[in-house]
């Protein structure tokens, strides 16, 4: 236990993160400011000053999922850097070992993230093409899919980081701003524009959701 003396008191660093820990909890499950205090001892004032302290973004609840992609780990830290709420993020060797389980297990963890994913509010979505026009039709959700390639895509694709740090900065601005729809279907619309020019390179690489 570490503890601090603070002029004529013992702090137990311990016991202060398992009291922020419960609040958070009971914030995320939907207690309001004065009902976690109460739980916690403290004043609500605390828990708000607690809230503004650790506050990293507002705005909508983004979810990021792409696969296959060869720089899985660079677009997991871009989105780690934008707080984004969920992120699901695969190369091939990845998809191959989640695949490789059995059958039915296998149909559970599809069926829990399209259960997840039901609770956000925006989904940027890197997949094949039908995999795209499927999860539209599955969660009918305000989904922006850019299309790594055709259906079955059973091969890495490099995502172009910058281009997705692009969309991810418009979906996770403040509310105040313009809509985030609006503004990813800018970037998305620029990427599409790039992407024609690359297409004897790379040909349909970039689709822009009908959500």
């Amino acid at each position: 236990m570490r503890l601090y003396r603070i002029g004529d008191k013992v702090v137990s660093r311990e016991k202060l993160l398992e009291v922020v820990d419960g609040i958070l909890a009971d914030r995320r499950s939907g207690a309001t400011q004065a009902e976690a205090a109460s739980r916690a001892g403290v004043q609500r004032s605390f828990v708000s000053i607690l809230e503004s302290a650790g506050e990293v973004r507002r705005g909508p609840k983004v979810a990021l999922v792409a696969f296959p992609v060869s720089n899985a780990d660079e677009l997991r830290a871009l989105a780690e850097a934008r707080a984004v709420d969920f992120t699901l993020v695969f190369s091939q060797a990845e998809r191959e070992s989640i695949e490789s389980g059995p059958a039915g297990e296998l149909f559970n963890k599809v069926l829990e993230i399209l259960a997840t994913l039901k609770d956000y509010d925006v989904i940027v979505l890197m997949a094949s093409d039908w995999r795209i026009r499927l999860v539209e039709r599955i969660l009918g959700r305000d989904v922006i899919g850019i299309a790594l390639g055709a259906s079955p895509l059973r091969a890495d694709v490099e995502a172009d980081a910058t281009e997705v740090a692009a969309i991810l900065d418009a979906v996770t601005a403040p509310a105040g701003e313009r809509p985030r729809r609006e503004r990813a279907r800018d970037v998305l619309r620029a990427a599409a524009e790039r992407a024609a020019e690359r297409a004897a390179e790379l040909p349909g690489r970039w689709e822009r959701s009908s959500k």
